[in-house]
């Protein structure tokens, strides 16, 4: 048999011939790298609505995918009972109350919505199509309208505005049980003076405004459940005991606060 025809197996073979195993694997992951993204990297949800960084207070603030600036004057209607259920607002600016209507024609106010509220919210906890009640200005007010898609979509999204809106819905049912428990055990006069350090933002973080905005009467009469005449001789009696002043609007002072300390 020639050397030529010498089985391979029989040969030897440099290792200088070889490629390094060190060399093989380092070289491996080198390459994976450069078109494999690394498992512990996440994905960071697009910005939205033109925002370079998300953020809740930018977006409550601009128009943009299915949202839209509103400006009422006093005495417009935001939504009407009825009305398709398909946005929810945030209020920039301003004031609205909210009424319900009977069947037969009486009225009802709900509630007070200011700056850095929600209004019309139950569209998104509610499967009910139709608005249930009435949000109308009390003042020239600026609201954000938000459609419901465009609100769902960014509160599964994006963390920081889900924070702000159930933050705000905890407020609020906590401010209904609140009223609840008023109605039920407190007297007409301790209500009035409940409802106008709630206007005067007694009890918030920020500083209490102390002036009430323009508000009437039979306004605050039909809050807390009594007549205008009532109304009007505790406003007379909260004035003379300097608990407030009163003189076409209503200043509020935190001396209003001894009416929950009697008994």
């Amino acid at each position: 048999m020639n050397a030529r025809e010498t089985p391979i197996r029989g040969r030897r073979v440099s290792s200088e011939n070889l490629p390094s195993a060190v060399s093989t694997r380092s070289a491996q992951p080198a390459e994976a790298g450069i078109g494999m993204r690394s498992r512990l990297q996440t994905t960071t949800p697009l910005p939205t609505n033109g925002d370079t960084v998300f953020d809740a207070k930018t977006f409550l603030a601009r128009a943009g995918l299915g949202k839209k600036l509103l400006s009422l004057k006093k005495n417009e209607v935001a939504f009407s009972q009825g009305d398709p259920a398909d946005a929810i607002f945030y209020v920039q600016k301003g004031r609205l109350r909210v009424t319900v209507t009977s069947a037969t024609g009486k009225e009802a106010t709900i509630t007070l919505v200011g700056p850095g509220e929600f209004l019309g919210e139950n569209c998104m906890v509610s499967a009910h199509p139709m608005r249930l009640a009435t949000a109308t200005a009390m003042a020239d007010s600026a609201l954000l309208r938000i459609s419901k898609a465009e609100m769902t979509r960014v509160l599964r999204q994006q963390p920081d505005l889900s924070e702000v809106f159930v933050a705000f819905l905890l407020a609020r049912n906590a401010r209904i049980q609140e009223d609840l428990v008023d109605q039920l055990f407190n007297s007409s006069e301790k209500r009035l003076a409940r409802i106008l350090l709630l206007l005067a933002q007694f009890g918030k973080e920020s500083k209490p405004e102390t002036v009430v905005p323009k508000i009437s009467q039979e306004l605050l009469a039909e809050m807390i459940g009594t007549t205008r005449s009532r109304v009007s001789f505790f406003m007379n009696r909260f004035r003379k005991l300097g608990f407030i002043e009163y003189n076409g609007e209503i200043r509020v002072h935190n001396t209003l606060l001894n009416i929950f300390l009697q008994e």
